[in-house]
């Protein structure tokens, strides 16, 4: 595909169209209420909240694309002004309102862009979106995956939703006289204080500009800005923390939720306590799920499973609307690209795909079957030409911050990233021709 004809995640380079996976703001870095480059292609709720996020933009720049159903687009070549004709698939990526993944298709071959996922297998919802892409597929090849590997370490074990969604119960029901403070974000975790409301008859009360958002999504009865009505309580996940939750016990006994893949870790125990090793140690290594997500050989806190005190007042619970790895596994057995690269470059233990994957792309399982002194010219060779097609990377801000300690094998071509657990550094991108790595 040559450069100049369509972007995803990225706003300040010319394309002739743009994509846009969900709205978290990692994702939207470079858009803005004035921005004018071109159309922008987006799920129907993506489009729904725009305006909300972005006000005063011009809506006559969105383009909805329904879920499940090829779009025909047409493109002029820069170099040679003929025309083409590129065809879309939006698919539900189970991560946030109005979130899709992207199936390309066209003369350059067949592309899937996951943006943010979540690849749970045990809901009749990823039962559809399975069926879904299957379908979307038939017997085209995926010649290149671009995938969140935001989780792709083997340290990241965690179970469904379903299953974190019921533990915060058990917390906050095992609480009766504390109020709860949830962190987080702007968008997503809805299912999570839904289901809260659903299965404790209660009210849960988000901030003004969060109850915007609830109302835009459907949900007018469950929110409320009224902190009498209820004692749980969303809050922006960049206000969570030790200090507010010990500020708020000096008025009453509260306990803090924070839902996250990654290990919330502020500062150890008191009284000596010390926390379980790394941050990507301390929960993983001691939860040890069985392969429906299900049963936990550990629970120190009785039906809490892997839910870790790391405070006296903070529980980290691992709902996530991310894969984790045994998910990305999954997903990329399902659908066995020649060739795929991560679009996450940095993230807590920041692994290239290829390394754990690259066993089930096409590029390798065909060079396996080659002699030795062959097979590593035939990789390079495919990997060669599939490269004359790839997403561009651009830095964007995510939501775990980077520690200074950068950590390079070469050998094996891992790239480590030792960061904290309260931000990560993400990527936007953009699809060209002959991309050089950032």
């Amino acid at each position: 595909m040559e450069k100049g004809l369509i972007s995803v995640d990225r706003w300040t380079e010319h394309s002739q169209a743009y994509f846009l996976t969900h709205l978290h703001s990692d994702h939207t870095q470079g858009l803005s209420s004035s921005w004018a480059k071109g159309p922008i292609f987006c799920s129907r709720l993506t489009a729904k909240l725009f305006p909300f996020k972005f006000p005063g933009f011009n809506l006559s720049l969105l383009r909805l694309l329904a879920v499940g159903t090829w779009h025909s687009i047409s493109l002029v070549s820069p170099s040679s002004v003929s025309s083409s004709t590129l065809q879309v698939m939006p698919i539900d990526a189970h991560h946030c309102p109005g979130a899709v993944m992207f199936l390309f298709r066209g003369e350059f071959g067949c592309l899937l862009y996951t943006g943010d996922f979540r690849w749970e297998t045990t809901s009749k919802r990823a039962e559809i979106g399975r069926i879904m892409l299957l379908n979307a597929l038939k017997d085209d090849v995926v010649d290149i995956l671009y995938l969140d590997n935001t989780y792709c370490n083997p340290s990241y074990a965690f179970p469904s939703r379903a299953i974190i969604a019921q533990q915060v119960i058990d917390i906050i029901v095992s609480h009766p006289e504390h109020d709860i403070i949830i962190g987080i974000d702007s968008l997503g975790k809805e299912d999570l204080l839904l289901h809260i409301s659903h299965e404790l008859k209660i009210k849960i009360w988000v901030w003004p500009e969060r109850l915007q958002t609830m109302h835009l999504l459907g949900f007018h009865d469950i929110f409320t800005t009224k902190t009498s009505l209820t004692r749980v309580r969303a809050v922006p996940r960049y206000s969570f923390s030790v200090e507010t939750l010990e500020g708020l016990n000096t008025m009453h006994p509260t306990i803090g939720i924070m839902p996250s893949g990654l290990p919330w870790v502020v500062r150890p125990l008191e009284n000596g306590d010390k926390l379980f090793g790394s941050l990507l140690t301390s929960r993983y290594n001691r939860s040890k799920w069985s392969g429906n997500g299900g049963n936990h050989t550990e629970k120190p806190n009785g039906n809490l499973g892997s839910v870790e005190k790391f405070h006296k007042y903070i529980y980290s619970v691992p709902y996530s609307d991310h894969s984790c790895f045994a998910e990305i596994e999954d997903f990329v057995k399902l659908v066995q690209p020649t060739n795929m690269k991560g679009i996450v470059s940095s993230s807590s233990c920041y692994v290239d795909p290829l390394y754990y994957f690259g066993r089930l792309c096409g590029a390798y399982q065909s060079a396996q079957s080659l002699p030795h002194n062959k097979r590593k010219e035939r990789v390079e060779r495919v990997l060669a030409v599939n490269n004359k097609t790839t997403f561009r990377c651009g830095a964007s801000a995510g939501v775990e911050r980077k520690r200074a300690m950068t950590v390079k094998v070469k050998s094996s071509g891992i790239h480590v990233s030792r960061m904290s657990a309260l931000r990560r550094k993400k990527r936007g991108a953009k699809i060209e021709e002959n991309d050089r790595p950032n």
